[in-house]
């Protein structure tokens, strides 16, 4: 049930369980959770119904194409059931041409479906995400393994560290001084959030600042506390995310060359309906014919057989015009540019997304593991020198977890004095993390920041010769060793087996510090202290200069510390102090807890005390920083015309610190307008969201909740922009559905954002979208250049057949010949221009507008041009062959046929009428006899070797015709063919299918064609090779009004 839940982290403890009227101490009775359970149902996420098989089917057909194509299918079983037995067809032959349009619809439907029931399985991933079970207190006992869909409002839970949160609850009670929870996949924050039990008095605040409650699948990464249920199943904020994932996956629109294709089917429909009407009306005479009596029409014949037989040509018409090859040749393009990606790191999801990134105009893209390498790394730490009023930073190289990448700059161990000494032993000792390697990335246990002054000290290494010779020695060693996963830390363990820890006072946030006490090899014990600086310094009476000597602490040295401290925070640094204390008092001796004053240790009231006259050592400058690929890959952005947006949970001064050192923003650049939260953008009228969206260079938007990502998005999609949205948590769900190419993180990337997307990056990196989008860029100028070959050789088919019907012709080509064509021989060579090398300057060009056309008027007239020399080519070797002797002196008649006049050839329907006609048999290639009983049967039988002729013309038209498609303004000497040897190939494989059909007897029955001789093959290449020469002409006119529009320009 939908109820809204009420503010619980505004208000007290008390009354957070007044509300619920349950006892912390007691829990719900069960009679209670029943009652509770029919109000607001079972804690899970409700599982959206998908769309039915059927429905998935019928999408499919819901494109204007594959409609055209569905029709032409079904008016030509019609036909072929009607006249299966004209013109000598056996049943099989006369329904080739159905089953084959039937056969590449249902392929294309299989695909898709299959391609459909893998993209929507982000909120089974979501359902992963929760937890399993929980300890709840009912009637006053606990359930230690309760199923987590059994919790109800008002539930009491303990969670303990490792524990995975049930569902959102109110912090109720501590039973550790600290509580941290794991939340960066839920809200985007790089580090552990600290929880606590204290009210927030903000009714509307964000959920980075609930810090008293906890979310549902995020994790307790340190402490143990006592919680009430506040909200369950879709309540949960990631049930809300679960709802925002289903409203973006109904609002997701097509890709941009989907909406070209469709535009371009909808207006060929129109065209082949025009000329399907025009061809019907310039014939009508031949089925219809009345005489004038009177002024008024009498004695109408309407011949049933001559109206189909021209309906027939209608649907030749229809089959000329469709490219039926082209949704196969995209998606094998599209596959294989998915293949090429792949090697990049980029492993698309969805096909037709490929496509989409090419013409991407923003990146919105998430901080923490992206442009970060979401690793926590010391980058420079800080002590005093030789005196108070000197101070010496030092630099650390190297972004990871990883103890061997970088080093400290200009350090030898050798030179570490007591200073350095005594900060390289807090940061070993004053620690509780750990670090593992996974296979692919060294990764961190307990904090991100612990795991970090741990790599320090390995950088560091040690004071001691004979320390450091057997830790070289372990290393070396561990080399050989089976288990690769578990990191030996040599200098960490040396300085723990030195001083060893007796106590531990644990972090809390009035007193920002933690502290640990350890025997020293004196046998002393000494303090040593980790903690905020400003924190530390309001407890320290003494610090530690280079030489190990102590010297009180005065107002300027305190005053140095501090802006030293502003100047690493403005670099978006965390700063950490570190400090020690030797004068325990009553702790000097302490050993165990059965010491006097242990007591004192059970109370953490009595910390501060213990942490006062601190004796200060240094500043630790930690961060999570930047890959070092993404600077390049900014600036190739900028040079692209790609805008790029990041979007962070993470806060304002970091978020920033980081965009200047990527070069997102110059150093002395002025933010405003370019830096928001998502609250103050959200505040801002939609007036003022697209003026700021709309103004160019880049943004950043940090304290961004996941209903501020889709915002942003949406905003930018209706404002016309392209959007690739990065994400890696469960908040950037959403965001990655709704988006037009949403990029999850294949390593640090949650299983949700991982189904969401449309596209996941194997190494988490940037830099890996930018060549993604140059290469879906190339792809796009590939496809192009196939799309307009294949339209462009269906127009030279569309103009054959009108000529032929305008004529009065035989038909010269059949719609089975014309299906082969479409499907098989122009199949191959489409498919080898995705092939193309991208251009040089590809990623320098800004991205093409979506409304950009495929086809603009210029390019429309060359095919028009081209199409129409196909057209007189293909009719005119028929006609040649029906009515001339030799042509460039080739014996056109060595075969014995019968030549006619071409006036008879025009009007070959009234042939029953003429007087002493006869035609002569012909042998065709391989000595096969055609001949016929009645004469008139040379029109319809005997025209199987002008049909060949016709048929082989077209095939080597077309394959000319892809060495034109090789660039669309080049000429072929700039860029000859061998710049793409897979089209040299791919024309081989399609020469090959057409003489296959040529010369297998059964295959040249179903086609109706016959053998060619050699004479006849040089005929053929003849009449096609002027195809090139016509084009080279066009380019070459082309690149002149471009070369005079630029230079009017200048």
């Amino acid at each position: 049930m939908d109820e809204k839940p009420f503010p619980a982290w505004s208000w007290p403890v008390k009354q957070c369980l007044k509300e619920f009227n349950v006892k912390i101490d007691k829990g719900l009775s069960s009679y209670e959770v029943e009652k509770r359970r029919e109000r607001y149902g079972w804690n899970e996420l409700i599982k959206e119904k998908g769309k039915p098989l059927w429905r998935l089917v019928l999408e499919q057909f819901d494109d204007m194409l594959v409609k055209i194509l569905l029709v032409a299918a079904c008016i030509s079983f019609v036909l072929a059931y009607m006249h299966g037995g004209e013109a000598g067809e056996s049943g099989f032959e006369a329904y080739v041409e159905p089953f084959v349009i039937v056969l590449i619809l249902v392929l294309n439907a299989i695909v898709g479906v299959w391609q459909e029931t893998n993209a929507e399985k982000a909120l089974e991933a979501l359902k992963e995400m929760q937890s399993e079970s929980g300890k709840v207190l009912r009637d006053g006992y606990f359930v230690p393994n309760l199923p987590a869909r059994e919790l109800v409002p008002g539930d009491i839970v303990e969670l303990r560290v490792g524990d995975k949160v049930p569902a959102d609850m109110r912090v109720a009670a501590l039973k550790t001084t600290t509580l941290r929870a794991e939340q960066s996949s839920l809200t985007g924050e790089a580090m552990p959030v600290l929880k606590g039990t204290e009210p927030i008095f903000v009714d509307d605040c964000e959920l980075q600042a609930k810090e008293n409650m906890v979310f549902a699948g995020t994790t307790i990464v340190n402490g143990s506390c006592i919680c009430i249920v506040i909200s369950t199943g879709m309540n949960t904020e990631i049930g809300k995310i679960q709802t925002q994932i289903h409203e973006a996956s109904l609002e997701e629109t097509d890709t941009p060359l989907k909406k070209k294709l469709d535009e371009f089917g909808s207006r060929l429909t129109t065209a082949i309906g025009l000329v399907c009407l025009i061809v019907w009306v310039i014939n009508y005479k031949n089925f219809l014919s009345w005489d004038v009596v009177d002024g008024w029409p009498a004695n109408i014949h309407f011949s049933f057989e001559k109206c189909t037989y021209y309906f027939k040509i209608a649907i030749a018409l229809a089959v000329a015009a469709i490219p039926e090859g082209l949704p196969a040749v995209i998606t094998t393009c599209l596959a294989l540019g998915t293949r090429k990606m792949a090697q990049k790191n980029a492993i698309v999801r969805k096909l037709p997304s490929v496509e989409t990134l090419g013409c991407t105009t923003v990146i919105c893209s998430d901080k923490t593991g992206t442009l970060t390498t979401n690793q926590m790394s010391v980058t420079e730490f800080l002590t005093l020198g030789g005196k108070i009023t000197a101070s010496r930073i030092f630099h650390v190289e190297g972004t990871t977890y990883d103890p061997k990448d970088g080093g400290i700059v200009d350090w030898t161990c050798y030179n570490m004095d007591a200073n350095l000494q005594a900060m390289a032993e807090i940061c070993a000792v004053c620690n509780d993390a750990g670090i593992y390697f996974d296979g692919r990335l060294y990764r961190a246990t307990g904090l991100p920041t612990e795991a970090a002054l741990k790599v320090l000290v390995e950088k560091m290494g040690v004071p001691d010769a004979k320390g450091r010779s057997k830790i070289r020695d372990a290393e070396l060693a561990a080399n050989y060793l089976i288990d690769r996963n578990s990191v030996k830390l040599g200098c960490c363990e040396w300085w723990k087996k030195r001083s060893k820890q007796v106590a531990m006072l644990e972090f809390d946030r009035i007193r920002k510090s933690m502290s640990v006490i350890v025997r020293e090899p004196t046998g002393q014990n000494r303090l040593l202290v980790k903690g905020a600086v400003e924190s530390l310094l309001e407890r320290t009476s003494h610090v530690q200069l280079a030489d190990g000597s102590v010297v009180p602490i005065d107002e300027s040295c305190k005053q140095l510390l501090l802006l030293k401290l502003v100047e690493m925070s403005s670099k978006g640094l965390r700063c950490l102090g570190l400090a020690y204390k030797d004068e325990l008092g009553e702790f000097s001796d302490y050993y165990s807890e059965s010491h006097p004053a242990h007591k004192k240790l059970l109370d953490p009231a009595s910390y501060s005390s213990i942490e006062s006259d601190l004796i200060f050592v240094g500043v630790v400058g930690l961060r999570d920083p930047p890959r070092e690929e993404v600077h390049k890959a900014i600036e190739d952005c900028r040079g692209a015309g790609i805008k790029v947006m990041v979007i962070t949970g993470d806060n304002k001064s970091t978020a920033e610190a980081i965009c200047r050192e990527i070069n997102l923003f110059s150093k002395s650049e002025d933010l405003r307008g370019r830096s928001l939260t998502g609250k103050e953008f959200v505040a801002l009228s939609s007036s003022q969201q697209i003026e700021i969206l709309s103004r160019p260079g880049g943004k950043v938007f940090s304290r961004a909740e996941p209903r501020h990502k889709q915002d942003i998005v949406r905003m930018l999609k209706e404002m016309g922009e392209i959007v690739a949205m990065t994400g890696d948590g469960v908040n950037d769900a959403p965001a990655l559905k709704l988006a037009d190419i949403g990029i999850a993180m294949g390593i640090t990337g949650t299983e949700v954002a991982k189904e969401a997307s449309d596209m996941v990056l194997a190494d988490d990196n940037f830099s890996t979208i930018v060549s993604a989008i140059a290469e879906g860029r190339s792809i796009y100028n590939n496809m192009k250049a196939f799309i307009r070959y294949m339209i462009s050789s269906n127009v030279g088919e569309v103009i054959s057949i009108f000529l032929t019907a305008a004529l009065g012709i035989p038909e010269c080509m059949i719609p089975v010949q014309l299906l082969w064509v479409n499907l098989v021989t122009d199949g191959p060579p489409a498919t080898a221009l995705g092939f193309n090398p991208a251009d040089v300057d590809i990623m320098r060009k800004p991205p093409r507008r979506s409304d950009d056309a495929l086809i603009n008027s210029w390019i429309l007239l060359r095919y028009l041009v081209v199409g129409t020399y196909v057209g007189i080519a293909t009719v005119g070797i028929f006609v040649l062959w029906y009515t001339q002797a030799s042509f460039m002196g080739i014996n056109l008649v060595s075969d014995g046929h019968t030549l006619v006049e071409f006036s008879q050839l025009r009007n070959w329907g009234k042939c029953s009428s003429w007087s002493n006609f006869t035609a002569s048999p012909f042998t065709v290639a391989g000595g096969h006899m055609i001949s016929f009983t009645d004469p008139c049967d040379y029109f319809t039988v005997g025209k199987v070797k002008a049909m060949t002729l016709s048929l082989s013309v077209l095939v080597s038209i077309e394959m000319f015709n892809s060495l034109n498609a090789l660039s669309e303004h080049n000429s072929l000497v700039k860029m000859p063919p061998w710049r793409n040897p897979w089209l040299l190939v791919a024309m081989s494989v399609s020469f090959g299918l057409h003489c296959l059909i040529l010369y297998v007897p059964f295959l040249a029955d179903v086609f109706g064609i016959v053998p060619l001789s050699l004479s006849e093959w040089i005929l053929v290449i003849l009449v096609s090779a002027p195809v090139i020469l016509i084009d080279e002409v066009l380019k070459f006119v082309g690149r002149s009004q471009r070369w005079i529009a630029k230079e009017k320009m200048a």
